[in-house]
């Protein structure tokens, strides 16, 4: 009587341990969102391209571990391949101010004023040790183009210089290296600019110390492209010189922001 007792209270026991067991280790879930600190990030960034460079902010939402959405804004500068500068460096006869630096050929400055909305997927959550969090963005956007003309500073019959941007009625001066004293201020122009819209896409590798650290540390490396409605007037088409409706570019863009 007293074995089955024992044997009895045994069962018991185990019945509630097992019970507890399922009680207090409950089951894995599979939750993509399971760790996330942080839910947005805001950076700014500095991109350095093969005809170029721009700056911007990027305003994210992490989604998970693997995936941030972001709304990016940057403004540019695109140039043509054949740009070249160069400099007299001659004092005016009667300012005696030397004379700036200039692109011979050059008719419009291009900006580019870039929109898009982006992803950053991660491969790991190496990011989560303070590693280094490897993956791809990609982002897809309208472009909208600033063309300020390109002024020079030409020679005049009394030796002193008038500002000029090019037009058909100068081409002839604003072409001739014997009538260019150098480049007109960098701001003028500026009250004369003419819109170009287009789209941009770009795609890249990107490296993240510490993907979900409060401080977002990034580098990219890819390539984008810019396509306009139609060529953008950078240089005077001549001598086998041609302008581009579509630009093509390598690129290196560094980040440095918040997470909250």
């Amino acid at each position: 009587m007293t074995i089955k007792i024992y044997f009895t209270a045994i069962l018991l026991c185990t019945g509630l341990v097992l019970s507890a067991q399922e009680i207090i280790q409950p089951k894995q879930l599979d939750d993509p969102n399971k760790g996330i600190i942080y839910n947005k990030e805001f950076a700014i960034g500095l991109r350095l391209h093969t005809n170029g460079m721009a700056a911007g902010v990027s305003i994210g939402k992490i989604k998970t571990y693997y995936l941030t959405k972001y709304f990016h804004i940057e403004l540019g500068e695109l140039k043509h391949p054949k740009e070249i500068r160069q400099s007299f460096d001659a004092p005016s006869t009667l300012s005696g101010r030397i004379s700036r630096a200039f692109k011979y050929g050059k008719q419009n400055n291009l900006y580019a004023l870039r929109v898009g909305i982006g992803r950053k997927r991660y491969f790991s959550e190496k990011a989560k040790h303070k590693g280094v969090a490897v993956g791809i963005s990609y982002e897809l956007g309208p472009t909208l183009g600033l063309l300020k003309p390109y002024y020079l500073e030409l020679r005049t019959e009394g030796g002193n210089s008038i500002s000029k941007k090019y037009s058909e009625q100068d081409a002839a001066r604003f072409l001739d290296l014997t009538q260019i004293h150098g480049s007109s201020g960098w701001s003028k122009g500026f009250g004369e600019i003419s819109l170009l819209p287009g789209a941009h896409g770009r795609a890249a590798v990107h490296f993240d110390w510490g993907a979900f650290d409060e401080y977002l540390k990034s580098v990219e490396a890819g390539i984008m492209v810019d396509v306009f409605t139609k060529k953008a007037p950078i240089m005077v088409e001549q001598g086998g010189v041609e302008n581009n409706q579509l630009f093509l570019n390598l690129f290196i863009h560094l980040q440095f922001g918040k997470r909250y």
